[in-house]
């Protein structure tokens, strides 16, 4: 999914630095108030993790890498503003200390990995989220399900910019079947992992899956009538009565 230097030209280059400089920014600031205790260090984790299997890539186009994305997998544990932080941290390391995407074509990555991919995961998540409440079972379904789509659309994403600019030597058709494709094929190995991961975390700490906590109903409120007092209400009163001296 990396774009190398080239791969598209200086405009389309330039109006995706912005995309992704404007995307970002929100995300910022956004981000802040789904940070906690429990975020902190799992979007710590996530972002470890995440780098870790991007680095793990094969060449699909000359200047172009296929590999696990991530998207839906933080969006899923970290809500979809810190899990867009998160691979953008991921993807700027991975072009500056490791050549792996370019620095001019760092604007279309981050657009198509960490906007398009991790808020398409959110989205089909929180579309299947009735799923998810359910159980083990339903949560790692839609995992599945949200990591697939993301890694398809983002590179469908990838697709479009090439149309819109593309510099290099493949036709936009040769671009098309390659990516979409062989993403067909990596979506299916990320909704995997990503249910796995999924999986695991939410059967030891279920309250650090960000699309559970948001997921669950309010309280139900009991609406009593004017003469009628419940139980513990009244043997609070007696608990009051006994300890009180007369």
């Amino acid at each position: 999914m990396h774009m190398s230097d080239g791969l598209v030209s200086p405009p389309t280059a330039l109006l995706f630095g912005v995309v992704a400089a404007v995307g970002l920014a929100v995300a910022a600031t956004r981000a802040r108030r789904d940070l906690d205790d429990r975020t902190a260090p799992m979007a710590g984790l996530v972002t470890a993790f995440v780098f870790a299997v991007q680095m793990i890539n094969f060449p699909i186009l000359p200047g172009a890498s296929g590999h696990l994305l991530g998207g839906a997998l933080v969006a899923i544990l970290v809500g979809p503003w810190v899990g867009s932080m998160c691979i953008a941290i991921v993807l700027v390391v991975q072009a500056v200390l490791f050549a792996d995407g370019g620095l001019t074509a760092l604007g279309t990555n981050i657009t198509n990995m960490a906007l398009v991919g991790v808020f398409v995961g959110y989205g089909v998540a929180v579309a299947l989220r009735r799923f998810a409440a359910r159980g083990r079972g339903g949560l790692v379904a839609v995992s599945f399900v949200a990591a697939l789509v993301n890694t398809v659309v983002a590179s469908l994403a990838f697709v479009l910019q090439y149309a819109l600019g593309g510099a290099g030597g493949a036709s936009l058709g040769t671009v098309l079947g390659l990516m979409v494709g062989l993403h067909v094929l990596i979506g299916i190995g990320e909704g995997v992992i990503t249910a796995a991961t999924v999986g695991a975390v939410a059967s030891v700490r279920p309250d650090l899956v960000h699309l559970l906590r948001t997921s669950r109903p309010a309280p139900a409120v009991r609406v009593r009538s004017a003469g009628t007092r419940s139980a513990d209400t009244r043997t609070a009163d007696t608990r009051t009565a006994e300890g009180t001296p007369s």
